[in-house]
């Protein structure tokens, strides 16, 4: 895959490794480090593709940490499925695989480190107290009545906050910074909270656990991170996390950097929202097509390349905006359209009857896999004197400039023949439509150099297979539904997920190597559609649509 473009991440970067620089002469060394608490969405893959091919780009390391200090949410299903969502994306962290947890031990040393300094203290306020003390942005906060507490008090106090003396929300460790600050975060942050939680990997053995800020700088001094990437919600967190790293006799000194986070319109990036819409089933699970999960992305038939092709176009900056959906549709589109192989499927299927071609007869045709690359080959498809077209594809009273079949009109069957309307005629509530074939014609040629300016797909009614198609659309249709999270007026667009039941198929898609869970086609005058990974099976096709053949959306 091409490398990431250049951006102002980087050109800090050629400062700080050069002669001089803060990191002279080391290995440019980045990190991605989710918290195991919901999957991964496509505001994820931006910060992936940034620490990972930054590190590329610079010939460095990039380690993969589940930030797992809140034992309360994180899964083990989650760590899984980031696993899986990164390798998908086409990166790799080789042997760097690292849990925050393994690292408790060593930030419960460096808390007391700050005790014995005067630079922490053990506070009995709750949780609301200590929020209603913290101030405005006008007003400075009130300190803590234990803030002055001798040192001995509160290391003895942590010690058996660790051993398990009190409950949850009676004491927690506090930094003593300021509380007159004009950042909030510095006015004496808790770094430890009591929480008897069993954790996923260090099971009962803690019952205090190290709140994120003051964690996530440790555990990157610890790994010898030298650029710690983070989106622009953390840029007011930075002092907290220098503030860390100045007081902790940690082993090295990472940098932070922010930059603009992905927002995407007629989407939603908070896990706790996306979490609430699989638990309460508005959404089939965090894989249903709809969602922005990588897992959701994937199963509607986006690929790995168009994601990074996305997230290289919109760039990294230091200004949030809002991108347009139809953007990350059309590098799916633009992908798909390179890459994808041609099938025909009508979607609303009505009789076609060939009346000059012999009863019982049927012969094969060989169709393009790509119009643009034959390296992909061909694969053959039946034809007789039954077959199935689109309904929309026939009028009795066509309008102007309608090039397709009417009576007394030609079309060119796609692959096939020529053939000329001859009537219709509604039986049992069902139409058919009757042509004449030109054997003449095979291949959609026409010797005598006559022009038919319609062509159309088809399937053979003898071979083809009854499929369903899941016609997928926006989740949301207002352009920011992350401003509505939490009222009333947030609602799942109606028409997000439309089925098509018995749309036929050629036999191409179902029967032979083509026919694979996650393999994705064009139907020809359809769409771009995979075939779903969960409930695709030769007997029961299913496919989703990833993205229609066109849009009017031009990128700048």
């Amino acid at each position: 895959m091409a490398e990431m473009t250049n951006n102002f991440i980087h050109d800090f970067i050629v400062e700080d490794i050069a002669e001089g620089g803060q990191y002279e002469g080391q290995r440019v060394h980045t990190r991605f480090p989710p918290e195991p608490n919901g999957y991964l969405h496509i505001g994820h893959a931006k910060a992936v593709c940034l620490n990972f091919a930054t590190a590329a780009k610079f010939n460095g390391l990039c380690n993969l940490r589940m930030d797992d200090t809140n034992p309360v949410k994180e899964d083990e299903q989650y760590i899984e499925a980031i696993k899986e969502d990164i390798h998908w994306l086409g990166f790799d962290w080789e042997d760097r695989f690292y849990y925050a947890s393994s690292y408790f031990e060593e930030m419960y040393h460096y808390a007391e480190e700050l005790i014995e300094k005067g630079l922490a203290f053990v506070c009995e306020m709750s949780a609301e107290e200590i929020r209603n003390s913290r101030g405005t942005l006008t007003e400075p906060g009130k300190p803590s009545p234990w803030r002055d507490r001798p040192i001995a008090e509160s290391l003895d106090l942590f010690r058996r906050m660790r051993a398990g003396e009190f409950p949850n929300g009676a004491m927690s460790l506090r930094a003593k910074i300021d509380m007159s600050s004009g950042n909030i975060n510095m006015r004496d942050p808790v770094i430890f909270r009591i929480a008897h939680e069993s954790h996923h990997q260090t099971g009962d053995e803690w019952c205090i656990y190290p709140m994120y800020d003051f964690a996530h700088p440790l555990e990157d001094a610890i790994e010898g991170i030298t650029h710690s990437l983070c989106s622009l919600e953390f840029e007011d967190h930075r002092p907290l996390y220098d503030w860390v790293i100045e007081n902790c006799s940690v082993p090295h000194i990472p940098r932070q950097i922010e930059f603009a986070r992905l927002n995407l319109e007629h989407c939603v990036m908070s896990k706790r929202y996306l979490r609430e819409l699989v638990e309460s089933a508005q959404v089939s699970g965090w894989d249903d097509p709809r969602m922005p999960t990588l897992c959701g992305l994937r199963r509607r038939g986006y690929t790995p390349q168009a994601v990074r092709n996305f997230i290289d176009r919109i760039g990294v900056s230091k200004v949030d905006s809002l991108v347009a959906y139809e953007f990350l549709e059309f590098c799916l589109r633009e992908d798909l359209d390179a890459n994808a192989r041609r099938a025909m499927v009508v979607k609303e299927p009505i009789q076609l009857i060939i009346t000059n071609y012999p009863e019982g007869q049927s012969e094969k045709l060989k169709v393009s896999n790509h119009p643009k690359r034959p390296e992909l080959g061909e694969h053959e498809v039946t034809f007789s004197k039954r077959l199935w077209i689109e309904a929309e594809d026939f009028k009795i009273d066509p309008p102007k400039k309608y090039h397709r079949l009417f009576p007394g009109q030609e079309v060119r069957l796609r692959g096939a023949y020529i053939v000329r309307c001859t009537g219709y005629e509604e039986k049992d509530g069902e139409l058919i439509v009757y042509a004449e074939y030109d054997p003449e014609t095979r291949g959609g040629t026409t010797p005598d150099g006559r022009k038919v300016r319609g062509t159309i797909h088809w399937v053979d009614q003898a071979t083809a297979a009854d499929c369903e198609l899941r016609i997928y659309d926006k989740l949301f249709t207002e352009q920011d539904p992350s401003e509505l999270i939490g009222t009333d007026e947030l609602k799942i667009n109606p028409e997000s997920l439309t089925v098509v039941k018995n749309a036929k198929a050629e036999a191409y898609l179902v029967e032979d190597a083509a026919a694979e869970p996650g393999h994705r086609y064009q139907f020809m005058r359809q769409g771009y559609f995979v075939a779903d990974s969960v409930d695709f099976t030769k007997a029961e096709p299913v496919f989703n649509l990833a993205v229609g053949l066109r849009s009017s959306y031009k990128p700048e």
